[in-house]
């Protein structure tokens, strides 16, 4: 039976823009099995993960479970590593600690975190880039079969590696993203995954396959991976979203929806790029066992120097 990655694949759809997005991303440590819905379907007591998904909707952060690659055991224990980190260029960092309990983190001030200002909460990370990879195969089997040997092998060379419950994209498997930049990836060999991890050590993010930034929405990471082409600049922080307007049509004719992105480079130069939605693809599946459709992609149509 085909599945929705082996599908995405032979479409070739484009994998820019399609990164989940999250300016700020609050990782909590559960071990043992995941439901689709991990938050309100884990060994997590689910009316603490309602409560966080709650607590978290609007203010730019992404609560997600992550566990340790290789055997998951069932462990009840309620002590848990939880990362914090914020993407943000420039203003990026990740905080750590190990919780007693999973309901002390309803008292994290989500808006402020989504916002890049963690208060001297937790302490600093000082380790290597985490990488983290989907394995979720409750959500999408593509996920758990190219997802946990990937993540196996990354964290047999000494990586830090951590299976995450869903960060979006299961065709584009397996996926991952690097923090604390926050650079996302599909259809990642292990690889490219080195690849990728070894740029964010040196501050970089390598261009192949790269999905976008999770810390803007769809049009802009789009814009941004499209700047970084032209110029062939791969220092992650060098470049910025410095704003995104909708375009409207002059005749008020329907027109697919489209977004002029304006990109700054930290040298003083800046671009405007047109962005456009399109589903003008081959039909595939977004999902394994979801109907065949054309994906929604994000196309670049012009930049041009501001």
């Amino acid at each position: 039976m085909s599945t929705c990655a082996t599908a995405s694949l032979q479409s070739a759809e484009p994998v820019a823009g399609t990164a989940a997005t999250a300016r700020t991303w609050l990782l909590i440590e559960q071990s043992g099995p995941w439901g689709a819905r991990a938050l309100t379907d884990s060994r997590l007591d689910p009316a603490t993960g309602r409560a966080l998904e709650a607590a978290a909707e609007g203010t730019g952060v992404r609560v997600a479970l992550i566990r340790r690659p290789g055997r998951h055991a069932d462990d009840q224990d309620a002590r848990r590593r939880v990362f914090l980190a914020h993407t943000a260029p420039g203003r990026s960092w990740i905080r750590t600690a190990t919780v007693d309990a999973p309901e002390q983190l309803l008292d994290l001030d989500f808006p402020a975190l989504g916002a890049g200002d963690h208060g001297g909460l937790y302490e600093p990370y000082a380790g290597d880039p985490l990488v983290l990879v989907c394995t979720n195969g409750k959500r999408d089997r593509c996920c758990a079969l190219l997802g946990r040997p990937l993540a196996a092998e990354l964290a047999a060379t000494g990586a830090e590696a951590w299976e995450v419950t869903h960060i979006g994209g299961h065709r584009f498997s397996p996926t991952l993203f690097v923090l604390p930049y926050g650079y996302a990836y599909g259809r990642a060999s292990a690889h490219l995954a080195k690849d990728a991890l070894e740029a964010a050590r040196e501050g970089r993010v390598t261009p192949d396959h790269c999905r976008g930034r999770s810390t803007w929405e769809r049009p802009a990471q789009a814009a941004d991976l499209a700047v970084r082409e032209l110029i062939r600049e791969e220092r992650a922080d060098a470049l910025d979203i410095l704003g995104t307007a909708p375009v409207t049509s002059p005749t008020g004719a329907t027109a697919p929806p489209s977004w002029t992105v304006t990109v700054g480079h930290r040298d003083g130069r800046s671009w405007r790029v047109t962005v456009e939605q399109r589903a003008d693809g081959a039909p595939s599946p977004a999902s394994c066992g979801a109907a065949a459709l054309p994906p929604v992609r994000m196309a670049v149509t012009a930049i041009r120097a501001a």
